[in-house]
């Protein structure tokens, strides 16, 4: 919150992680994930299409799970599911994520719109990010 720049460092004890897997490859420490701010995700995500973005592909679960979770106005979904965007909240605000595809052995991007009163990072979208990535390089073999 409040702008300026953010570095997480994440790591792994094991090997048969993503975040493990992805240190053992590139001998211990890399970049592996870069996010950017946006005033508008939606706005942003149609942009990056019409360039070309592969937005990281989200199950329909995800979404169903979603509007057991909150409460949305009418369409916001269904337009979260067009694009693949993620979302989360908290008791202060709400937090929306859109991940590239992974590149280059394992690289990927995400887009971020913070509502200035959410503190985290979208930690409950890590299991869905993980296993879409997951399904993702099963695909490409």
């Amino acid at each position: 919150p409040g702008g300026g720049l953010k570095v997480t460092l994440n790591g792994a004890d094991s090997n048969r992680t993503l975040a493990g897997r992805f240190m053992a490859e590139t001998y211990g420490t890399s970049v592996q994930h870069i996010a950017l701010a946006t005033d508008d995700i939606f706005t942003t995500a149609e942009a990056l299409a019409a360039r070309g973005f592969e937005a990281l592909e989200m199950p329909q679960n995800y979404y169903d799970d979603l509007t057991s979770r909150f409460d949305f106005p009418t369409g916001l979904v269904a337009r979260m599911q067009a694009r693949g965007i993620l979302y989360d909240r908290d008791m202060d605000g709400a937090y929306f994520q859109l991940y590239s595809r992974t590149f280059a052995r394992g690289m990927f991007f995400e887009v971020v719109q913070r509502d200035p009163r959410y503190a985290g990072f979208g930690a409950a979208n890590a299991p869905f990010r993980i296993a879409a990535q997951k399904r993702a390089q099963i695909a490409k073999g």
